[in-house]
């Protein structure tokens, strides 16, 4: 963008600013250059017949930034971003805004490169070199992220022969009483920062119980559902009752106390749900549904981090 169009652009933009402008204060939050050679060489439009310049690498991850924080789909991500100034700032008001069909195509790569997990471990890393590091402990839990089931009956597969849009790979699980269609996100949250350390995307149909994100050293809160699974960290899972061996009174105090301590670990939902508005996806297959989780829980950390940084200036 040449200097004068970048002047009069935030000329404009100061006064989005003057009203209070939430992507501002995210933005310093990280280093977005140490993901650059993460992503570089990944897509590549330079040919022998020419063809449009790369977009730069930084502008495609903060496209996806947006798209969770927003809850966009992707055309509604390429309007807003080529309509609202305070993303165009984000972005660094590059000389152009990615399509939607380069959205896609990019998040695609990334899935089938896995470096949508190497994104992550970088964002974690800066989050250690802060001196966030896990302290006092973690807690695992997990929440439903659904799908569409279109016209799937309860307990059938769609499978890959699916021909429309509707999710392919999906699955029902059951809980209270209600039924659930889509997806599972596991997290493991750290009690100390409220920051999500771990992640990991399943069929709503697999339990709790089967995926463990410790690691060994670490003290796991983790609810009654987890009792009896196995656990690489330190457990501390809240005791159940089973036929014939009812709870004595130390295991109830136990369990009260590790209560206390989990009660952090439902703020991620809440804000995922309510705030980003990713508790149902649209895209089709668990390798998408898990990279959409990523960059929204992407998106919690930046905003854990404003508010832990809130904190540490009162």
């Amino acid at each position: 963008m040449k200097s004068f169009e970048k002047y009069f652009m935030n000329k404009q933009y100061s006064r989005v600013k003057e009203l209070g402008d939430k992507l501002a204060e995210i933005d310093p939050l990280i280093d977005w250059e140490f993901f650059r050679p993460i992503v570089r060489g990944m897509y590549d439009n330079r040919s022998e017949r020419g063809g449009r310049p790369n977009i730069d690498e930084i502008v495609m991850i903060k496209m996806l930034v947006l798209q969770s924080w927003y809850g966009l789909s992707d055309p509604e991500l390429e309007r807003q971003a080529n309509d609202r100034i305070s993303f165009q700032k984000f972005l660094g008001f590059p000389e152009r805004i990615p399509d939607r069909s380069t959205v896609w195509a990019f998040r695609e790569r990334l899935i089938d490169t896995g470096k949508d997990e190497r994104i992550w471990e970088e964002l974690q890393r800066q989050i250690d070199i802060k001196g966030l590091k896990v302290k006092e402990g973690v807690i695992q839990d997990a929440t439903f992220i659904t799908a569409d089931p279109g016209h799937q009956r309860v307990n059938e597969t769609r499978g890959p022969e699916a021909k429309t849009r509707r999710n392919k790979e999906g699955e029902w699980a059951k809980k209270n009483g209600k039924s659930h269609y889509g997806y599972k996100l596991h997290t493991l949250t750290d009690i100390d920062y409220g920051l999500i350390r771990r992640i990991e995307t399943t069929t709503a149909k697999v339990h709790d119980s089967q995926t463990d994100l410790s690691e060994s050293g670490e003290v796991v809160y983790r609810d009654r559902g987890y009792f009896g699974a196995a656990c690489k960290g330190y457990n501390a899972t809240m005791k159940r009752a089973v036929r014939g061996h009812p709870l004595g009174i130390r295991d109830k105090r136990r369990n009260k106390r590790i209560v206390r301590k989990r009660s952090a670990g439902e703020r991620p939902y809440a804000v995922i749900k309510n705030i980003f508005k990713s508790g149902h996806l649209l895209v089709t297959t668990t390798l998408r549904v898990h990279t959409k989780n990523l960059f929204t829980c992407f998106c919690y950390n930046l905003l854990q981090l404003k508010t832990l940084q809130k904190i540490n200036t009162t």
